[in-house]
C-alpha cells in the first residue's frame, strides 16, 4: 500500500561522490550492455556520466536534485542505479514510469537496487546527520546479476517481449502498437482500434477478467497510471476533455477477457461512431 506517513526530502543525500566507476556501471562496461544513446536517470552527483563520457561514451545524467534538467528524446540504454531503494512505493512507480517513456522501443534499461539491507526505514545519515530512508526492493524484471550487496534487472518494453503462454492479446501485446507508459504491475498502450486521436488502455499484467478481482495494490498502481497517462495526452493532444471508465463482463460491453482501462479523449469535432461499452458513454445529441 502506498504511504507517505513521513517527508522523504533527503533521498539526495545518500548519492555518494567517487573517484572511479560505480559496480553496476562496471558491469555493464565489461558486458558490453552500454550501447547508443545513454541516460543515467538518478545520477547523483554524476561521476558515472564523467567517468563514461571520458572513455567516449554518448552520456547524459539527470537527477532532480544535482542535476535538473530534464532529458529530452529517447534513449537506447538507461541506467537506474540504487535510486528506487531510498524511495517510497509511489515515487517508485513514478521513477518506472518515467523511465519506461524515456527508453526507445527496442531499448534496455538496467535496475541497480540494494541487497543486505539489514533494516528498513529511516535512519540519521552518519555524515549529514538528517533522517534518509531505505527499503528493499524486488522488480518483475530479468535478474542479470546479484550478490549479497547489489542485484540488476534488465528491462525492455513489455510488448517487445513474450509475457505468457497463453493467447490473450493484453499478455502479449503486439510489438506494433505504441506502449506509452509502463510500471512493475501494469502498462499503458495505444488502443489497436480506437476511438478517437490517442485513445489508449492502462492494462494489469495479472490475467484477469474481472477489475474488481484484483489485488487493491494493482487497483492504485493502474490509476497512478491513468493520471500519468492523461498528463500524457493532455500535452501530446490537446483535447476537450476525456472518458475514463472500465467494461466489467459481457453485459457491460467488455470483449477482451483480461481488464483494462480505457483513457478516451474526446475532441470538440469529435464524431462518435462505434456503440458499446465505454465507446459510447456520450450520446451523439449532446
Amino acid at each position: 500500500m502506498f504511504t507517505n506517513q513521513q517527508s522523504n526530502k533527503y533521498t539526495h543525500l545518500t548519492a555518494k561522490e567517487r573517484k572511479f566507476i560505480s559496480f553496476p556501471a562496471q558491469l555493464m562496461l565489461e558486458k558490453n550492455l552500454l550501447v547508443g544513446k545513454i541516460l543515467d536517470f538518478g545520477c547523483g552527483w554524476g561521476n558515472d556520466v564523467k567517468l563514461l563520457k571520458q572513455k567516449g561514451f554518448d552520456i547524459t545524467g539527470y537527477d532532480p536534485y544535482y542535476f535538473p534538467e530534464y532529458p529530452q528524446g529517447k534513449f537506447d540504454t538507461i541506467l537506474c542505479f540504487y535510486v528506487l531503494n531510498v524511495l517510497f512505493e509511489q515515487p517508485q512507480l513514478e521513477v518506472l514510469m518515467e523511465v519506461s517513456q524515456l527508453l526507445h522501443s527496442g531499448g534496455k534499461a538496467y535496475y541497480a537496487v540494494r541487497r543486505g539491507l539489514k533494516r528498513e526505514g529511516f535512519r540519521e545519515h552518519f555524515i549529514h546527520k538528517k533522517p534518509t530512508y531505505q527499503c528493499l526492493v524486488n522488480l518483475p524484471f530479468k535478474s542479470i546479476h546479484v550478490d549479497e550487496l547489489c542485484e540488476i534487472y534488465e528491462y525492455i518494453h513489455y510488448n517487445q517481449q513474450k509475457n505468457s503462454e497463453n493467447k490473450c492479446l493484453f499478455c502479449n501485446p503486439r510489438k506494433s502498437l505504441q506502449l506509452i507508459t509502463e510500471s512493475a504491475r501494469a502498462y499503458a498502450i495505444l488502443d489497436g482500434y480506437p476511438v478517437t486521436k490517442g485513445h489508449t488502455l492502462i492494462i494489469p499484467k495479472r490475467h484477469l477478467a474481472n477489475y474488481f478481482e484484483l489485488p487493491i495494490e494493482e487497483q492504485l498502481e493502474c490509476w497512478l497510471m491513468v493520471n500519468q497517462v492523461q498528463k500524457i495526452l493532455q500535452e501530446k493532444y490537446q483535447p476537450d476533455g476525456f472518458n475514463v471508465g472500465i467494461n466489467v463482463n459481457r453485459a457491460a460491453g467488455q470483449k477482451m477477457m483480461h481488464c483494462n482501462i480505457h483513457v478516451i479523449p474526446r475532441y470538440q469535432k469529435n464524431e462518435l461512431e462505434i456503440k458499446g461499452g465505454m465507446r459510447f458513454v456520450v450520446p451523439r445529441d449532446r
